[in-house]
């Protein structure tokens, strides 16, 4: 019962006012970012002098232009990029008051979020919706191994690419970006977005653990296992050895059975 001259809270306005907080929120730390011919695309300040972005929308390393929350414009030059996840750091040419935040507990099925995108001098964009499948890894349209995904049915508007995908609080979910799935659109999880931003600092790209080998599943029965001296069901059957790779330098060939690396399991 609502006494007489009381008024109910209305919990769609309650929803409403926290989705503009955390749009407000999220504008402080997505950037505009003109680096190539078409229409420019969106960054995310992760640091106060480092902006994380998708690889595909720089087209460019020199006269990289920025656009800052207050309307001015800046510079940036490239630190790293990994074209495999989509992903290169940029350094600003002045620090952020703010960063962002990552968002403190993984992404759910069914959670409500915002695409955030700065696609133009008129300031920040988004839309609205919840986050619909995960999945991953998965090998991507640009040569490279995604660990893990999200997508979402937000609409990502052009120039969204490298912009944020926010909770409703208005923390860093993951990284919009169409460059990895033939124009459709995936987010890269945060944790991973900020793991490889890290990596592109240290090193300039990704290092990245290689054999050279294609394998598949090999059944290992039990009288195999008593000679390995090992309960393990199965292995890995080499079903090729790319020639000068490190598994041809290391010995191995072709119709072999791996059953560990560095004395783990495969």
């Amino acid at each position: 019962m609502v006494a007489k001259g009381q008024s109910r809270e209305n919990p769609l306005d309650n929803l409403s006012n926290s989705l503009i907080t955390a749009v407000e929120k999220a504008s402080k730390f997505t950037l505009m970012v003109d680096a190539r011919r078409r229409i420019p695309a969106s960054g995310i300040a992760y640091q106060q002098d480092l902006l994380l972005t998708a690889d595909h929308v720089v087209e460019r390393e020199d006269d990289i232009s920025v656009v800052f929350p207050d309307g001015n414009e800046g510079k940036a030059a490239v630190v790293g990029r990994d074209p495999g996840n989509d992903l290169v750091v940029l350094r600003l040419d002045q620090p952020l008051a703010e960063a962002a935040q990552p968002a403190s507990q993984d992404a759910l099925l069914g959670q409500i979020v915002l695409a955030i995108g700065r696609p133009s001098r008129r300031g920040v964009e988004c839309s609205f919706g919840v986050i619909s499948a995960k999945g991953g890894p998965v090998r991507t349209g640009r040569g490279g191994l995604l660990e893990a995904y999200l997508r979402t049915d937000a609409i990502p508007y052009p120039g969204f690419s490298g912009g944020p995908l926010i909770d409703s609080s208005g923390q860093v979910i993951g990284l919009n970006t169409s460059g990895l799935a033939r124009g459709a659109s995936l987010v890269i999880p945060v944790e991973l977005a900020w793991q490889t931003a890290a990596m592109l600092v240290k090193h300039g790209q990704v290092k990245r653990g290689y054999l050279g080998v294609r394998s598949q599943p090999v059944q290992i029965n039990r009288q195999q296992q008593e000679v390995l001296g090992r309960e393990q069901s199965f292995g890995l059957l080499l079903v090729g050895v790319e020639e000068g790779s490190p598994a041809d330098l290391g010995g191995l060939l072709t119709g072999d059975i791996i059953v560990g690396l560095n004395e783990q399991p495969v």
